[in-house]
């Protein structure tokens, strides 16, 4: 049952004043449940009780971390179809995808429970001491990751599980060893609310201390902000916009103790089209990225927003392909009307520059709340002179920029701004005549694709999910797959400690038979 109340730890509370309502976009009205959003006291009051927390959550054993986050997915599997109905009222998805994202919720939880299980993430480093080595005896040192303390999650727009309450950023962070404060998303705090309300169950199952998790509500910005600005909060993640995740980002290095803030952010997801490719495969090619733009009515943060290719007959024969098969597509709802409106506006903007063809833009009449798709063309030349050619449209838009050869195809790579993805769409070993284009495409994104669409994030080890900025504010980190557990840790050392006062970890017996580097070795070993 959705009460509409914050979970201040393990307490429901409803001190605040504010209220407001979730919105069913497809239905295009309001719903019935009403969210009180959370008061400055209430936001003091989950800090002061994730850093109590925080003193014995990040001390416990991986083995009862894994058992607390194996225990929150079972809890969300049990919410059974009730969640299944409110997220879908709350975003307008269908029940299909609402089951694949708690699917893809439970198994990141289940990673990242045997990740820590199994423990060698915290990379144990061994230099054992040599009192006799000459001129000077070496010290005994031993290195592994901790924990950073509390951490405030923000939860996404437009992933109300895998992005947001028990998503990526909250089950890494516990699985770091971090108390995990959450600000639940406005257009979906009822999917929020019964989410947090299994963690919770899950953390008394398992005796976890209270404050490990909270659950605060907020329609506007003041709520994050001041946890953002709290110095009792160590860290931030974040997935949504450049605006936003910057004003995060700025606050957080403002404090006087900075913080992390690891924003996910912009990302227009470059696509280049090799010459050969299109001559071979131009009309699927083109039927495959109508898909991709349209997909989830574009609003994934993988989206191909840009493609790029070399002026050619081929090229010419995709763009008249890509708005043929575009036009087949029937327009999906979009996850709120403030998201359509921002489309609309960004759109309607990119659609007004100088020297842009408006290749094919939906003029049917649909639905409210409705996203039309629309593919537009331009001149290398004017794309490199025009930056808002550059920014992304968040929706089924893509843009296709005609370079008139392989040295501006390179240039236009190399002047776009930090992206998540970029893909190449190639044949044979067509590939190896454009090295060039290639290290210009790696310098600005965090992954590359070969031969594929970029929407799609498979969650595991090997998975980078970031990028330069403004994708991502830290390029180093991931955030999907068990890597990015390290965004909330920090390496610490400990000189001439006895053994017997060590975490296990480090201990010379190795309890937890990890694999440690040991004077430079990696082993199981016993010291």
């Amino acid at each position: 049952m959705i009460t509409g109340k914050n979970y201040i730890g393990n307490q429901l509370s409803a001190t605040g004043s504010t209220t407001f309502k979730t919105f069913n976009p497809l239905l295009n009205l309001e719903n019935q449940w009403e969210i009180t959003e959370a008061s400055a006291e209430e936001v003091n009051e989950a800090v002061a009780l994730a850093r109590q927390a925080f003193h014995v959550y990040s001390k416990i054993s991986g083995a009862k971390k894994g058992a607390f986050l194996r225990s929150i997915a079972k809890e969300i599997e049990a919410l059974g179809d009730e969640l299944l109905e409110v997220y879908s009222a709350e975003s307008g998805l269908p029940k299909g995808r609402a089951m694949g994202e708690r699917g893809r919720t439970i198994g990141q939880l289940l990673a990242f429970a045997t990740h820590v299980e199994e423990g060698s993430w915290v990379e144990a480093s061994i230099d054992t001491a040599q009192p006799n080595r000459e001129p000077i005896p070496k010290v005994d040192l031993r290195k592994m990751y901790v924990a950073l303390g509390p951490v405030a999650v923000f939860g996404a727009s437009n992933f109300p599980l895998a992005f947001s309450t028990a998503g990526g950023d909250t089950a890494s962070a516990l699985a770091a060893g971090c108390p995990v404060i959450v600000k639940s998303h406005p257009m979906h705090a009822g999917t929020g609310e019964l989410v947090a309300s299994a963690i919770l169950k899950a953390a008394k199952n398992t005796g976890m201390p209270n404050g490990v998790f909270s659950n605060l509500n907020s329609s506007g910005i003041k709520v994050g902000e001041m946890l953002v600005q709290h110095p009792g909060v160590k860290a931030v993640g974040f997935t949504g916009s450049i605006k936003g995740g910057r004003a995060l980002f700025d606050l957080g290095a403002k404090r006087e103790e900075p913080i992390p803030v690891f924003a996910e952010m912009g990302s227009i997801n470059p696509v280049v089209l090799l010459p050969k490719s299109l001559k071979n495969r131009a009309q699927n090619i083109a039927k495959t990225y109508a898909g991709s733009i349209t997909l989830g009515a574009g609003q994934f943060c993988t989206n191909p927003g840009l493609i790029l290719g070399i002026k050619s007959e081929e090229l010419t024969q995709f763009i008249n392909d890509l708005a043929e098969e575009i036009v087949k597509i029937e327009p999906s709802c979009m996850l709120h009307p403030n998201i359509i409106g921002a489309y609309e506006t960004n759109k309607a903007k990119a659609l007004s520059q100088s020297e842009l063809t408006v290749l094919f833009d939906y003029k049917n009449e649909v639905n409210a709340n409705y996203g039309k798709q629309a593919v537009t063309t331009v001149e290398g030349d004017t794309f490199l002179k025009n930056t808002t050619l550059h920014q992304e449209v968040f929706g089924p838009y893509s843009l296709v920029v005609q370079c008139e050869n392989k040295a501006q195809l390179e240039t236009v790579i190399s002047k776009l701004e930090g992206q998540l993805t970029g893909t190449l769409i190639s044949d044979d070993d067509e590939i190896t005549a454009y090295a060039e284009v290639v290290a210009a495409l790696q310098s600005r994104v965090g992954r590359v694709i070969f031969n594929g669409v970029p929407t799609g994030v498979e969650v595991c080890a090997s998975m980078q999910h970031g990028g330069p900025y403004p994708a991502s504010t830290d390029s180093r980190f991931t955030a999907v797959g068990v890597d990015s557990i390290k965004r909330w840790v920090r390496p610490f050392s400990y000189q001439d400690w006895p053994n017997h006062l060590l975490p296990d970890e480090l201990k010379n017996e190795n309890p937890l038979a990890i694999l440690r580097t040991i004077n430079n070795l990696k082993t199981t070993d016993k010291i």
